[in-house]
């Protein structure tokens, strides 16, 4: 039997998935794993060279590639790139396991990340397509999490809590 992850975490760019991720594997005495992490490695270069280099859908096909390794193959906390979950066999995977959505609204979007240029989906007019980025993946959040965890105006040991909380998950 392969392994499955403890929980999984998805949610848009910036909303603290690694931060939460790595407390909450800490908390639970289990490994933590990130698969933007996994494809960097992989591929030797940054998200956003790939994205410059090959365009986004060469890049949601490695993604895909590394989400379903991940998912088949990791049994402690497992984040997923905001993206991830664009891919419909992706969803379909993740029906059954313990998903933790962390959302946030745009104005902490702005704060945390700044909108940067390294981010390659928001280089032009980043307020707005943040917003249009997550008026397009919203409920795809939604259809595969176990729990909403929103994450404004939160600390990232209030946002581990309240997933715990919401699994109700036991720390190691």
């Amino acid at each position: 039997m392969s392994a499955v992850p403890v929980v999984v975490l998805v949610g848009p760019m910036g909303v603290g998935k690694s931060t939460v991720g790595q407390l909450l594997a800490g908390r639970l005495g289990v490994g933590y794993r990130d698969t933007d992490d996994d494809i960097v490695a992989e591929q030797g270069r940054a998200i956003a060279e790939i994205f410059v280099d090959e365009g986004e859908t060469a890049f949601r096909a490695i993604e895909k590639q590394a989400v379903h390794r991940a998912l088949a193959g990791h049994d402690g906390v497992l984040a997923l790139g905001g993206g991830a979950i664009l891919d419909a066999d992706t969803r379909a995977l993740l029906a059954g396991q313990r998903v933790v959505y962390l959302s946030m609204d745009v104005e902490e979007a702005v704060k945390r990340t700044g909108l940067n240029t390294a981010r390659p989906l928001l280089a032009v007019n980043p307020r707005k397509q943040w917003r249009e980025l997550m008026e397009a993946r919203r409920s795809l959040y939604e259809q595969v999490a176990t729990a909403v965890v929103a994450t404004d105006g939160r600390t990232p040991e209030e946002v581990t809590q309240v997933a715990l909380d919401a699994l109700e998950l036991k720390e190691a």
